[in-house]
Parts: structure tokens; C-alpha cells; sequence
């Protein structure tokens, strides 16, 4: 009966094996530079980012490739990453090299490229007015750098187009980016190694590293040379090739699908996943195909229930229209025809218990009680019977106080062309980014709070905040890892029953 026990072993052990490693998840840790609400920004201050960033994101619909848009914002307390009118709050840190550095990168939906300011950098920022140390990428000092050469296949990729160039003096791969306020930047492509933190189970973290292609930006222009709110670089999660999230899900590291949950609250911070939370109350709408963007087909608008009187071709996608969800934008921008009507069925709504006034040329409300017993509800109705629910808090943005009343104001701006959905809607929900089902859900939810996330037959890229790993998903029965002592245990009756056989 002895000679039974190994092998029975041996199957136990290697299953548990195999489970932990395909079950894992890494983490990196989720930062916002200002809070969000009444930091001494007025709202057209607020527009002038967005502004700057949009016709960056306009650039895509124009010339119908992906828009690798990036941007450092001139805003002293908001920072604006990958376009023109938008001011990007939230960040992350990354470690790259070896020895790995540590590089703090805002987190872009708008783009696709994760780039770093290079060591030899010409007009880099040198200071950071966040009150961080900016550190600069020194390929000659990692010992697992490599060149791009012109004959990579992501050199070569027909989908990059525009964001790859190549130089036969020097054989290396380079990019250079520019946008339409006059910003931009350019470097050449390196290879290195990601470092990240793999979480087995619920507690056991392990390091965990992966080869990517990154930027070296070794010139800047413009708005990304002002030293106030620079950071390290941009973290472009993008649908396109040379993302991280693409690089990786490719070679079967991680799924291809990322979430994230911004904090509106307080510091903010939240938590940012490669890989999907999972959450019950999560809704999806279907990606609209063939875009640069993430675009999703909105369809209608209610308040309390009352469908908007707005004709959905307003809302129809096109080179020049749609709507688009973008970490990268603080505010929220509608359409004329969507605008309009939203704005007067809050004022009918709300005219008997607060006052309207016009405040620097913005619609806002003078409030002596709670915005959330007087103001509606919204609803923004999507494609696939998916709604988004906004209470008054994620339309509304506090702008100081007059004769004992507070001052509240519409935080949605009304523009021709192109609707997009900001961080003043994304805040304070679950937003999950699904690029296998090419589709974007979300739920509300406090970003303080621990998620579950699924565990599945990749590595989930987790970026800091609390989480739990979870046992089941929709697609595939998922089983608990044992803790590492009953494996332990396991093992040490495996090699006791060989020395008897």
C-alpha cells in the first residue's frame, strides 16, 4: 500500500501547483494628485484642460488611427494627461530596469503607449510642483535593456502608423508625437523589464516581472515642459499593439481586460486592475467597433425617469461625433442637443427650492440644504439596456458659498461633436474594460472598499487598493488555493513516504 501514497501525492501536490500559479494577480498602488472637488479651480479653468485635450482626441477621429495623445496639464492643481481639454487626477508607479526604478506615470485611457522621460531628455521637466522626485530612464544602466530595432515586428506594425519611425543611421525605433495645441514629444522605443507584485490567493505575494516595449522620451514641447505638475510619463491603456495591457494579454501574462475604481472622496486614490473586478451589480454596453477610442453608443437621457426630448442621431458615432469614456477628461462634455435639454429639466425640477443663478457664464444653483433632497436623479441609457446612474453629486461640482447658501454648479459642458465622459461621472463606480468581448461596464460602488477580482487562466495586473481574490466567475468554476502550509504539509509527506518505497 506504501508504493500507492506517492504517486496519489505527487497528483495532489502538482494540481494545487499549477493552481497557484495560474491564479495569481500583481499589484501597484493608485494615487490622485489633487482632489477632485473645490481646490480652488473655477470651472473655466477646468475647461481650458479639457479643452487642450480634446483636440488631441479629435486628432484620432480625423485621421482614423489610434490617437497616442499625451500631455503634462498647465493647471496648478490638476493634471492633464493625454489631450487638450482634460485634466487627468489619477496616478500610478511603475518599476522598470534593473535594478528596477520607480517611475510615477498618469493613467491614460486616451492613449496607447506607456513612455518615461530618458535620462538624456532635452526640455524634460527637471522639478516636479507635486512635491514628487521625477526620476529619468538610463537604458545604459539596466542591465536587461534592449533596442528596438527597425526590423520589429512592432516597429513595422501597420496599426501603429504614424507613432513609429525609424532611422537607418541608427537602426532604432523611435515615435514622435504632436498635437495640436503645439505640445508633444518624441524618443525612441526600448525593451525592459515591468516589475510587479503577483498575488497568490488571498495573502501570498510573490514578485513577478514581464519583458514590455516602453517609451524613452528624450525631447518634450509645449504644455509638457512646464515643471508644475510633471511627473515621470504616461501609462496608456489604449487598445492598440504597443499598450501595456496588449503587450501582456498577448503573450497570455494577463487577461485582456482592465478596471478600474477612481475615488472621488476626500485624497481620492482607488484601485486599478489588469483583469476584471467583479461586482453583481456591474452593467455592460457593447464597444462601438472600429474606433480609436472607447466609444460607446448612448442612446438616451432621463431625468427622474422622464425621457429627454433629444434625437439619438445626436448621439450617432462618426469621424467627427459620438461619445467616448476617458479617465483622462475632468469634467463631462455634451452635445448641444443633449445639453440643452438636460440643463432646463433640472432647472423645472429644481426652480422652487433652490435659486438659479449664472455664475461666470456656468449654470449653478444657490442650495441651503443637502444637492441630493432637492436634485434628480440622471440616467445616460447606453446600448445593450445598460444605464448609468448619476446622482446629483456626479453632475454637480461645489463652487464655494454666497449669503449662507452653497454655490453648486452643472459640471457638464455643453460642445459641438463629441460627447465625453469624464472623471466627474467615472468617479466612484466600477469601470471594467473588457477588450475579449469588446464591451465596458460599470456599477457604482465606494472605491475605498476591498473588490473581488476573477481569477483566471492569466495573471491579474492589480494596481494597488484593497482586494479579494475571487472563487468563482461567470466563464469558469474557480477553486481556493490551500494555504501555503497545508502545501507544505503535502510535500513533507510526499518525501516522507519515498524514503520508504
Amino acid at each position: 500500500m506504501r508504493g500507492l501514497w506517492p504517486p496519489f501525492f505527487v497528483i495532489i501536490l502538482l494540481s494545487f501547483l499549477s493552481v497557484s500559479a495560474v491564479y495569481c494577480s500583481s499589484l501597484l498602488h493608485l494615487e490622485r494628485a489633487f482632489p477632485l472637488k473645490n481646490h480652488g479651480l473655477e470651472l473655466h479653468q477646468l475647461r481650458a484642460r479639457d479643452r487642450l485635450r480634446h483636440a488631441r482626441l479629435l486628432q484620432g477621429f480625423v485621421g482614423g488611427v489610434v490617437d497616442f495623445s499625451v500631455q503634462g496639464s498647465s493647471d496648478p492643481y490638476l493634471v492633464g494627461v493625454t489631450g487638450t481639454s482634460e485634466t487627468l487626477l489619477y496616478f500610478t508607479k511603475v518599476k522598470l530596469g534593473s535594478p528596477p526604478r520607480e517611475f510615477k506615470v498618469q493613467i491614460d485611457t486616451g492613449s496607447d503607449v506607456l513612455w518615461v522621460c530618458c535620462n538624456s531628455c532635452n526640455n524634460c521637466p527637471r522639478t516636479s510642483g507635486l512635491g514628487i522626485q521625477l526620476n529619468f530612464f538610463d537604458p545604459s544602466s539596466s542591465s536587461t535593456a534592449g533596442q528596438v530595432r527597425c526590423s520589429d515586428p512592432i516597429c513595422t506594425s501597420a496599426v501603429q502608423t504614424t507613432a513609429t519611425q525609424c532611422s537607418s543611421q541608427t537602426d532604432q525605433c523611435s515615435y514622435t508625437f504632436q498635437y495640436g495645441d503645439g505640445s508633444g514629444t518624441s524618443g525612441y522605443y526600448v525593451s525592459d523589464t515591468l516589475y510587479f507584485d503577483a498575488i497568490l490567493g488571498d495573502s501570498l505575494i510573490a514578485n513577478s516581472s514581464a519583458l514590455i516595449v516602453f517609451g524613452c522620451s528624450a525631447y518634450q514641447s509645449g504644455d509638457l515642459t512646464k515643471t508644475d505638475k510633471a511627473v515621470d510619463g504616461i501609462f496608456g491603456f489604449g487598445q492598440g499593439e504597443l499598450s501595456v495591457i496588449s503587450q501582456l494579454s498577448t503573450r497570455g501574462i494577463t487577461p485582456r481586460v482592465f478596471s478600474h475604481c477612481l475615488k472621488g472622496e476626500g485624497n481620492g486614490g482607488g484601485i486599478l486592475v489588469l483583469g476584471e473586478i467583479l461586482e453583481p451589480g456591474i452593467v455592460y454596453s457593447p464597444l462601438v467597433p472600429s474606433q480609436p477610442h472607447y466609444n460607446l453608443n448612448l442612446q438616451s437621457i432621463t431625468i427622474n425617469g422622464q425621457l429627454l426630448p433629444i434625437d439619438p442621431a445626436a448621439f450617432a458615432t462618426s469621424k467627427s461625433r459620438g461619445t467616448i469614456v476617458d479617465s483622462g477628461t475632468t469634467l463631462t462634455y455634451l452635445v448641444a442637443e443633449a445639453y440643452d435639454p438636460f440643463v432646463s429639466a433640472v432647472n423645472a425640477i429644481v426652480s422652487p427650492s433652490v435659486t438659479p443663478i449664472i455664475s461666470k457664464g456656468n449654470q449653478c444653483y444657490l442650495v441651503s440644504t443637502s444637492v441630493s433632497q432637492v436634485f434628480p436623479l440622471a440616467s445616460f441609457n447606453f446600448a445593450g439596456g445598460a444605464s448609468m446612474v448619476l446622482k446629483p453629486e456626479d453632475y454637480l461640482i461645489p463652487s464655494g458659498s454666497s449669503g449662507g447658501s452653497a454655490i453648486w454648479c452643472i459640471g457638464f459642458q455643453k460642445v459641438q461633436g463629441v460627447s465625453i465622459l469624464g472623471d466627474l461621472v467615472l468617479k466612484d463606480k466600477i469601470f471594467v474594460y473588457d477588450l475579449v468581448r469588446q464591451r465596458i461596464g460599470w456599477a457604482n460602488y465606494d472605491c475605498s472598499l476591498s473588490v473581488n477580482v476573477s481569477v483566471t487562466s492569466s495573471k491579474d495586473f492589480i494596481n494597488a487598493g484593497q482586494l479579494s481574490v475571487s472563487s468563482t466567475s461567470r466563464d469558469i468554476m474557480l477553486f481556493e488555493l490551500l494555504p501555503l502550509t497545508v502545501m507544505v504539509f503535502l510535500m513533507h509527506i510526499l518525501l516522507h513516504e519515498f524514503q520508504f518505497l
